[in-house]
């Protein structure tokens, strides 16, 4: 495929290696060559088969409009912006392209999510729970996407929202933490990312998925058929 990659910084670095690896064609925008989308125009995207964004909050809504109205398939692994979805999905519908967002594009976390949810049935058994997560410090948004998930999930299962507590330090690819505790018992569930290789990984299979498809898709919804 030929992937126009938005951002070049920790992870978007790591995804543009895999994405040569598996034989890709990669051209990378930083930030600074993007200010308000100005990079993604249709003569600019004439070429590009799929639009890969892992930049920041500030600047995802913005290239998702341009990409959107190039009628260009969009992968989006930045966090920090999903109370905009019904906007950008009504977007992905009008125009018939492919869209794929995530929390997290790692396989492991999204096993993690599931057995999560399957323990969310603690706090309806007088446990009391709360969600840890640390990053690296130059991470923009806190709590991670993938928090706020897990925090969704426990509410909707387990009946109480979690509190989050979030530590940004160091290089930390990313450690996510449930801690249901009862007097009787304590019980730990705990992803912890040893690299970013996973995230990058799952995103450049799941761009592939993509390829060619039309319609409005979340990783954890289709990890499995990778």
């Amino acid at each position: 495929m030929n992937i126009l990659l938005l951002g070049h910084g920790k992870t978007g670095s790591v995804v543009a290696e895999v994405a040569r690896q598996r034989r890709h064609q990669v051209r990378v925008l930083s930030g600074k060559e993007n200010v308000h989308a100005r990079a993604l125009t249709h003569d600019k995207l004439r070429d590009v088969e799929i639009v890969l964004d892992f930049t920041t909050p500030n600047a995802v809504l913005e290239n998702i409009e341009a990409c959107v109205a190039s009628r260009k398939n969009m992968l989006v692994g930045t966090t920090g912006w999903h109370s905009a979805l019904p906007k950008v999905r009504e977007l992905v519908e009008a125009a018939g392209t492919g869209f794929l967002y995530g929390a997290n594009f790692s396989i492991g976390v999204n096993i993690f999510l599931e057995t999560a949810r399957a323990a969310a049935a603690a706090l309806q058994q007088g446990y009391f729970g709360q969600i840890m997560e640390r990053h690296h410090a130059a991470k923009k948004d806190a709590p991670s996407g993938t928090a706020v998930v897990l925090q969704q999930l426990m509410s909707e299962v387990g009946g109480a929202e979690l509190e989050i507590t979030s530590f940004r330090e160091g290089d930390a690819a990313g450690l996510h933490e449930i801690i249901l505790d009862s007097p009787n018992d304590t019980i730990r569930l705990e992803h912890d990312a040893k690299s970013r290789q996973g995230f990058a990984e799952g995103a450049i299979r799941a761009a592939e998925w993509l390829s060619g498809k039309s319609g409005f898709f979340d990783f954890k919804d289709v990890w499995r058929v990778l």
